[in-house]
């Protein structure tokens, strides 16, 4: 029963190409961030993963040391391949973007006190700001029905942009507080 209901199960057929593939064209589409590429990757498109997954992923790699989006190829190349699966979304995130980042890294260090370089990276900054706003809101969605969860939200963004606390400070005070509080309303509830 267990495995029919996992090969009906659309992460169930993911190969390790397909995990090398996705990820490296997550990287080739996020200079800046691939938290946004990789969830409409992950949970909109192939959909190897649902919502409320990524998101405690996400949750997950907040806590690993490294870049988040690092953490989460990792993360779900092992939830859908094992080890293997887990080397296969890392080698296809960081391969081809290594190189380019690379080169680009000599150019811009060559080329950044020119006025119109500086206004490149203006503008490409207030993008990247904009996709990862629009990403919060979309990792919010499988929580909206939990009022606390906004709460959270609100208390994390006020910490980080007003207070200027740093993250893992937030991290470490918020998290525990929301696990309590989760925990208690599922006691109530059940």
């Amino acid at each position: 029963m267990a495995r029919a209901s996992r090969e009906e199960d659309p992460a169930a057929r993911v190969t390790l190409p397909a995990l090398f593939v996705g990820f490296l064209l997550v990287s080739l589409c996020a200079f800046g961030g691939g938290l946004v590429w990789a969830r409409r990757m992950v949970v909109e498109r192939r959909r190897w993963l649902g919502d409320s997954e990524f998101a405690d992923i996400l949750s997950l790699c907040q806590f690993m040391p490294g870049p988040n989006i690092a953490s989460i190829a990792v993360c779900v190349g092992a939830r859908l391949r094992g080890a293997p699966g887990a080397i296969a979304s890392l080698s296809g995130f960081i391969l081809i973007p290594w190189t380019i980042g690379f080169a680009l890294g000599l150019l811009y260090l060559n080329y950044t006190h020119i006025g119109i370089m500086q206004g490149i990276l203006r503008g490409i900054s207030a993008t990247a700001a904009g996709l990862i706003i629009a990403t919060g809101i979309k990792l919010m969605a499988p929580h909206r029905r939990w009022p606390a969860a906004l709460v959270f939200a609100a208390l994390g963004f006020v910490a980080l942009v007003f207070a200027k606390l740093p993250l893992l400070a937030v991290v470490l005070g918020l998290a525990p507080l929301s696990i309590l509080v989760a925990g208690i309303e599922r006691a109530r509830a059940g």
